[in-house]
């Protein structure tokens, strides 16, 4: 008998919110991990959103890559708000 596949639950609490990881669970389907999903996760009106995703296609990147994942943007200083100067009489923008 094989493994029925893991499924990670994401739960949104009310609208403007993200999604936050609440767990997980063991389903055969999407539609069958979505609905233990909701059992589990949401009994007491906890959610307004579920999302569920197998976990073998979640990509993440590693704490020890961090130097070549995220400083290629530090040199590109035009990313940032205070590159750029507002101009005379702007007060906001």
């Amino acid at each position: 008998m094989t493994a029925m596949p893991l499924w990670e639950v994401f739960v949104r609490a009310r609208r403007g919110l993200g999604h936050l990881h609440v767990g997980s669970l063991r389903a055969a389907d999407g539609r069958l991990a979505l609905q233990n999903a909701r059992d589990l996760y949401t009994r007491r009106g906890e959610g307004i959103s579920i999302w569920v995703v197998p976990t073998a296609e979640i990509l993440a990147s590693s704490p020890d890559e961090l130097d070549s994942m995220f400083d290629p943007a530090l040199d590109k200083a035009y990313r940032f708000p205070n590159y750029f100067d507002l101009p005379e009489g702007v007060e906001q923008l």
